[in-house]
């Protein structure tokens, strides 16, 4: 069965339908119970590409919000600067000073942080003060609490913070500690580190979106029930706050549909919906020309054999995936790294044709850049931004929140629309090729269209730049956890053939 939702945010059972899209004669990739869980308008939509700007609008938010903000997040630091660019004392600069002042400011704002209950034992582990001891000293309307609601194993990974239901931040960015970084990604960064400690931090690629209007509404929905599906407690929308758009936050479309996609595992009587996944396996069955990928993992086998089909076709798009060189952490490096060595020589052997990249981005002093950004673009039709990984947990474990964009056939702004999934996809490359958007544009159009090759074309052996990934050899131990899954099995069932199936027709009509 699959899942719908109204307005309200209630579920109805739906009969399961053999495809994840209708059949109908558009391409349509976002249909709401299949690929996405609901269409809403935006009244504005902006991109954030990393974390400092992100940051400081983030403040600027909160001090201007008017009844309530919600924080729904895999982890949380109140000890972190906001915007360290700024001058002023760096103690009224912090996240937890901020909300503090927001409040006491404001006698009508409530605010909650709902966090993962592990990530508050990862954040002891940075030395940061327990929930319970941080409601003590925190006013009544300012609340902090963990979500132990999930399975075994698995985390809420969603980051999502919404003001006053009318504005949205939805994507990569935990508003936590070694996030902060610029698009430059200085190899040193005076400010980029951990509160309280001078060590400097690595480089740190993150995106996150932006929304205003109906679309705001929607995650606020969602979040209001991530917070009493860990809380207890009900809330009520918001109804009487007007338009709150933050000042000086450039806008990147206006009056545009953004789609929601959710992941959330099957739990406490809550049935399985892996939207994500479903869009994945048809984003990838529709691309004609490109796809374009940042993703902190290559581990999922589904999405790789998906991939590894379209590789193998003589007409098949091309694949251009930027990767960390490695996971953070030991658990993550077993689990993550391990299957994307296995994934990828699955990957390049169906690549006769030569269409597939897998790069890591690195500073002018070539480190790597650790990409945590959750970016999709398909051909110049689909712009996709949010917090899951392309990992099996991902799919079907951990809770996820993605926001897309479709340039539809036939819709009067469709040119606009495929005009901006191109210049994100340039600017985000001109970031890590050093190059300005313009220049990777021209490239693409040099080459013929080719993205892989102007890729190629636009690397350097020297300064900023991308560099291919090379797979480090596997010992026998992570030999087997790579072929076992084991640390990160599948949780879904499998369809990538019928989506293909259903999209393979499209394609051949649309040629014809």
């Amino acid at each position: 069965m699959i899942e719908s939702a109204d307005a309200a945010g209630t579920t109805s059972r739906l009969p399961a339908v053999p495809a994840p899209v209708p059949a109908q004669t558009d391409d349509t990739l976002l249909v709401p119970g299949e690929t996405c869980w609901r269409i809403e308008r935006a009244d504005r939509h902006a991109v954030f590409v990393d974390a400092a700007d992100y940051f400081a609008t983030l403040k600027r938010a909160v001090l201007r919000a008017e009844r309530r903000v919600l924080f729904i997040g895999w982890d949380f630091d109140p000890r972190i600067r906001l915007d360290p660019r700024t001058p002023g004392r760096a103690r009224d600069d912090r996240l937890g000073r901020v909300l503090e002042k927001a409040v006491r400011d404001n006698p009508r704002l409530e605010i909650g942080v709902l966090q993962w209950d592990l990530g508050m034992v990862v954040a002891l582990n940075r030395r940061m003060a327990p929930i319970v001891w941080l409601n003590r000293r925190t006013p009544d309307r300012l609340r902090f609490a963990v979500d132990m609601h999930h399975p075994l194993g698995g985390a809420h990974h969603q980051k999502i913070v919404v003001i006053d239901d009318c504005l949205a931040f939805a994507g990569g960015i935990d508003v936590t500690a070694d996030r902060w970084d610029t698009p430059e990604h200085r190899d040193r960064h005076p400010l980029r580190h951990r509160p309280h400690t001078t060590r400097l931090r690595g480089p740190w690629h993150d995106v996150t979106s932006l929304v205003s209007g109906p679309a705001a509404r929607a995650i606020g929905d969602l979040a209001r029930e991530r917070w009493e599906s860990g809380t207890g407690e009900r809330l009520e929308p918001v109804d009487d706050v007007e338009a709150c758009w933050p000042d000086g936050v450039e806008t990147f479309l206006t009056d545009v549909d953004v789609a929601i996609s959710r992941t959330r595992p099957e739990y406490g009587g809550a049935e399985l919906v892996h939207e994500i996944e479903l869009l994945w396996l048809a984003a990838i069955a529709a691309a004609r020309r490109t796809v374009y990928v940042e993703t902190q993992y290559f581990a999922n086998r589904r999405v790789a054999e998906a991939i590894a089909d379209r590789l193998a076709e003589d007409d098949g798009p091309e694949f251009v995936v930027l990767n960390p060189r490695g996971a953070e952490g030991w658990l993550e490096s077993k689990a993550m790294d391990t299957a994307r060595v296995k994934l990828l020589d699955l990957v390049r052997r169906a690549d006769r044709h030569d269409r597939f990249r897998l790069l890591v981005p690195v500073t002018e002093g070539r480190r790597p850049v650790y990409v945590h950004a959750k970016v999709t673009c398909v051909d110049d039709r689909l712009l996709r931004i949010g917090s899951s990984n392309l990992n099996n947990r991902s799919m079907g474990l951990d809770t996820e929140c993605d926001l897309s964009i479709e340039a539809r056939t036939g819709d009067p702004r469709e040119a606009e629309l495929r005009e901006a999934v191109l210049s994100m996809r340039h600017r985000l490359l001109g970031e890590h090729l050093g190059v300005a958007p313009e220049e990777v544009a021209a490239a693409v159009e040099e080459h013929g269209g080719s993205l892989v090759r102007a890729v190629d074309a636009l690397m350097r052996p020297a300064g900023r730049s991308l560099v291919p990934f090379e797979p480090p050899q596997l010992d026998p131990v992570e030999r087997l956890l790579a072929d076992t899954e084991l640390l990160d099995a599948e949780h879904t069932p499998d369809r990538w053939r019928r989506v293909k199936r259903a999209f393979a027709g499209r394609r051949r009509r649309q040629r014809g």
